[in-house]
């Protein structure tokens, strides 16, 4: 049995099972024209509202376009959501955290300043109207979410810090005159990294969710993009006599969301068993 194998094996269920759910998406992401089996654009006025069918197995919606094809090419709208919503805020957080923490003094006053101030409004809210302001779209979307969500980041790192610069390996660390951006490099950052990366796979699924949220108020992804946000607003003036339009790109937004938060809860006992 080879390493990669054992391992495999040896990895908590909830990472093992994140894992396949999020890989199933990403092919549908990276390959949708591979998987649908129409086109997600195409209109086909004879089949207008069909219901799920061996030919459709999603239905199709009030244009005749097939709900299974939209629902798939919708993967690759929301999973960069996931990603480039998250990134941005993951790598700014994680720096200011990191010298904040270590540093205190006049920052860590100005920053407990500004963290009390973002957490006074809700964050959707704040997206919200950031986002009302700049104008609906995904890069405005990504920016919004940029200027709210680092906070978060940079507060739970900045914890994580503050806890580990008093450890005897630091202290030892000092004492032997390394650099002290060595010192936050090599002796601080990796042991601090793991409660920002599970928080990390956990944002990714709330990111997705506020995607949709905001595809769905019109100003995340514009029509006719195939995102799952907007096919659950094409379908909500049609619910009462064409379910599918929005009950399964909904299922579809909770498939990612339970792999995602699967694959943090995994992420999280593996990382805390090697520790």
């Amino acid at each position: 049995m080879t390493a990669v194998a054992l391992a495999w094996r040896r990895a908590p269920v909830s990472l093992v099972a994140g894992v396949v759910i999020l890989a199933a998406l990403a092919v549908c992401a990276l390959a949708p024209g591979l998987i649908a089996p129409y086109d997600p654009l195409a209109f086909d006025y004879g089949a207008l509202l069909q219901p799920p069918s061996a030919p459709h197995p999603f239905g199709t919606d009030q244009f005749g376009r097939d709900i299974l094809s939209r629902t798939i090419a919708a993967a690759t709208v929301d999973l960069q959501i996931a990603i480039f919503a998250t990134l941005g805020p993951l790598v700014i957080g994680a720096i200011v955290g990191l010298l904040v923490g270590y540093y205190g003094g006049l920052a860590d006053a100005v920053f407990g300043r500004l963290v009390d101030l973002v957490v006074t409004f809700p964050f959707l809210v704040l997206v919200i109207a950031i986002v009302a302001v700049l104008g609906p779209g995904l890069s405005n979307m990504y920016i919004a979410i940029g200027v709210v969500g680092w906070v978060f980041y940079a507060r739970l790192m900045r914890a994580e810090v503050m806890v580990l610069r008093g450890q005897d390996y630091v202290s030892a660390a000092k004492v032997l005159g390394y650099p002290e951006r060595r010192i936050l490099l090599r002796h601080i950052l990796p042991n601090a990294a793991r409660p920002i990366l599970v928080y990390w796979m956990t944002d990714m699924a709330l990111a997705i969710l506020l995607g949709s949220s905001l595809g769905y108020l019109g100003l995340g992804a514009q029509p006719p993009t195939a995102e799952w946000g907007v096919l659950i607003a094409d379908g909500k003036n049609f619910f009462s006599q064409a379910w599918w339009i929005t009950v399964f790109p909904g299922a579809a937004i909770v498939l990612c969301g339970m792999g995602f938060s699967l694959f943090g809860d995994g992420l999280a006992d593996l990382m805390d068993v090697r520790r």
